[in-house]
């Protein structure tokens, strides 16, 4: 038995606007994690990571600056990270 099979990886759209292949996606992460598999979703739209994440990692200057559970993620809580405050 070899290993498990990685998920797809889907890429954003890089068209603004193009909700139909954003909801595909969606739908698809949605999906997945239904079925117990984990995602790292990489998004600079807040709406985005706060409608899709359980946790919220934030990357200020090439280095984590938090991470936070959805429960604590807020624009506010992810923006004061990611601009270096604490």
């Amino acid at each position: 038995r070899g290993p498990p099979p990685s998920p797809p990886q889907p890429r954003r759209p890089r068209r603004r606007g193009s909700t139909g292949p954003e909801r595909e996606t969606h739908d698809l992460m949605n999906e997945l994690t239904n079925d117990g598999v984990s995602i790292i979703m990489v998004s600079s739209e807040l709406p985005e990571v706060l409608g899709m994440s359980d946790r919220v990692m934030v990357i200020h200057e090439g280095r984590v600056a938090g991470i936070l559970d959805r429960s604590d993620a807020t624009p506010e809580s992810i923006m004061t990270l990611a601009t270096g405050g604490q």
